[in-house]
């Protein structure tokens, strides 16, 4: 029986590995893609950098973002979990073999609030509109850092007449600096997607080691969707890469740190805790540990790039097709995951909620 029992864990975990695959196919990479693209990274070391940091951020500064998620939708059951990460993993997959940086954030959101109404629970308007009100103000902010930062970069090269070889090696380390941040970050905020529905019916137990660590089970949860996400990295990630650093506007190897260093910074912003309580203590406004897109994160600051450099070789056409996936994917994934919800319960006949 207790065979059964773990290859049904397995099982029923294995959509929020295909996610988390998912996402390193298309988002996890864009906190390097636009180095990738300017060559001034390689491919392989920017997966390696993404990996480890991605793993760190995701592991120890993960809960928060999750927690807001949870707000929208607890699923209740493994079975529903299961079927509502794969809805959004199916709606991420497809968008990506059209070369979309589609949000991983906006599918899972469409495919909990799908949830929802399939098994009668409420959605909390409050909570929707706290979270939609990241997916505008995500690659806004993100366009803001990377007016200011690219500024200030302009301001500094100009005044400091660093010889060309010298800022070209400067440049390089300053986008494996920001990359590793970067990932840090993502994985911090974006762990919340591939395994957020799973915390409520997480199938682990806390395990404390002997120092008196705990490894507690959502930790765990948070590792093996780090690990599928690194996989993605390695496996999948080049196509989207290539629409963000190349197709959306030609960037320089000083424009593509400017695009790390600001979409970073968005990821970080909204999942630090320390961030939060910092603004609590001078009495300003807290922002909303919720999990945003890095896709949206870069596409915001490779905009404000171009807008600097007067906007006219910003490719409009693809402008487009990106936000049109953007509109696109919470519906198109609340839609598949209901259809798949009650394929689940109706003729696999497994409760796919209490």
């Amino acid at each position: 029986m207790e065979d059964i029992q773990v290859i049904n864990v397995i099982f029923f975990l294995s959509s929020g590995l295909f996610l988390g695959w998912s996402l390193g196919a298309n988002d996890a990479a864009n906190v390097f893609g636009t180095a990738v693209s300017s060559r001034m990274i390689k491919f392989g070391t920017a997966a390696v950098i993404c990996a480890i940091f991605l793993t760190i951020g995701s592991v120890m500064s993960g809960s928060g973002a999750a927690h807001t998620l949870g707000k929208l939708g607890a699923v209740d059951t493994l079975p529903g979990a299961f079927t509502v990460a794969l809805a959004s993993a199916l709606t991420v997959f497809l968008m990506t073999k059209m070369k979309l940086p589609v949000s991983t954030s906006q599918a899972i959101v469409g495919a909990i609030i799908g949830w929802n109404f399939f098994s009668g629970n409420p959605t909390d308007v409050k909570v929707v509109s706290k979270i939609v009100s990241t997916w505008v103000l995500c690659p806004l902010l993100s366009m803001f850092f990377a007016v200011i930062v690219f500024k200030i970069f302009k301001y500094l090269v100009e005044k400091s007449n660093i010889h060309i070889v010298r800022q070209d090696t400067y440049t390089r380390a300053g986008l494996i600096v920001a990359g590793a941040f970067g990932s840090y970050a993502l994985g911090a905020n974006n762990i919340a997607n591939v395994m957020g529905v799973f915390v409520p019916s997480s199938p682990f137990k806390d395990i404390t080691l002997y120092s008196g660590f705990v490894f507690t089970s959502v930790q765990q949860l948070f590792l093996l969707g780090a690990v599928a996400i690194s996989i993605g990295v390695y496996t999948y990630s080049k196509r989207v890469m290539v629409t963000l650093g190349s197709d959306l506007f030609k960037l320089s190897p000083v424009a593509s740190l400017v695009v790390v260093i600001s979409s970073s910074l968005v990821l970080f912003v909204f999942s630090s805790h320390e961030l939060n309580l910092f603004l609590a203590s001078i009495h300003l406004p807290q922002i909303p540990l919720v999990p945003v897109s890095s896709s949206q994160a870069v596409v915001g600051a490779v905009v404000g790039i171009g807008l600097i450099k007067g906007g006219k070789e910003i490719n409009l056409k693809v402008l487009a097709k990106i936000s049109s996936g953007w509109i696109a994917t919470p519906l198109f994934s609340a839609v598949v995951s209901y259809i798949t919800l009650f394929f689940m319960q109706n003729v696999f006949m497994n409760q796919v909620f209490q």
